[in-house]
């Protein structure tokens, strides 16, 4: 405990433990309050917004807002910073293969981060790694809010989740960060690869696609593949097009289970 918040020497004894219990709580609650970033990374000016995930910082780096997909649309709210200190926090990546800082900020004289702010608003999407399940739960839970409400790019029928059944867009939308929903009809192991199934045709229907080597982690957050058959579930991830669409899986939190 440093010294700014440790229980003066006079103090009695039971006041002493009183205080202490005071301090504990109180830094636990801050970190249930925030449980999204790591170790502070400073204060920084943005300058420029390049584009949806590009940030110029007035040192001369650039920033990527860590933990979130944003739409084109949304640079209008990024350019609201522009001139701005914030103040970043670390994420499970340090830089993105581009050299960027990868971060999440908060705003001088506001109280939640940028990340928060642009979910809320709808001007932004969850991405598919996040890094930390209690910051994962937190910003879908802000997202499924912005959603619900129809906020910002939500009203837009092509920006809400995709039918799994809805191959058509598929195509278009190949490439691309995507959130889709649908019911998954089987689930079958194939060498070293785990495929969940939306369809039985997998040249036409999705596909996710879990390495078995990353198992484990989906069995210790309790979404073990298996128990998703015949349930309806949330992806998000870039979709891609091999025999068939697909969305490779990496980390538990690009699923939801809905029902």
């Amino acid at each position: 405990m440093d010294a700014a918040r440790r229980p003066p020497d006079n103090c009695p004894m039971g006041a002493r433990v009183v205080l202490v219990i005071v301090i504990l709580l109180s830094a636990t609650a801050a970190q249930a309050a925030a449980p999204c970033g790591g170790a502070d990374l400073g204060t920084v000016t943005l300058m420029a917004v390049r584009d949806a995930r590009t940030l110029a910082l007035a040192d001369g780096r650039e920033l990527r807002l860590a933990a979130l997909e944003i739409a084109p649309d949304g640079e209008a709210a990024l350019r609201n910073l522009t001139g701005r200190p914030l103040a970043l926090k670390a994420a499970a990546e340090a830089q993105d293969r581009y050299g960027r800082i990868v971060a999440f900020a908060t705003a001088a004289d506001t109280t939640g981060s940028v990340q928060e702010t642009l979910l809320a608003a709808g001007q932004a999407r969850v991405s598919a790694r996040v890094g930390n399940k209690a910051c994962a739960a937190a910003l879908l839970t802000i997202e499924a809010k912005a959603r619900a409400a129809r906020s910002g790019l939500w009203a837009d029928p092509n920006f809400a989740p995709l039918r799994a059944d809805d191959t058509t867009r598929f195509r278009a939308e190949r490439g691309q960060f995507v959130v889709v929903e649908g019911k998954v009809v089987s689930v079958r192991d194939s060498g070293a690869v785990t495929y969940v199934n939306f369809g039985r045709r997998f040249t036409r229907d999705l596909s996710l696609i879990i390495l078995r080597r990353l198992r484990a982690d989906f069995t210790a957050a309790g979404l073990e593949p298996k128990d998703m058959q015949g349930r309806r579930v949330r992806v998000r991830g870039v979709l891609e097009q091999r025999r068939g669409p697909v969305i490779e899986v990496a980390a538990p939190e690009q699923i939801e289970v809905i029902e």
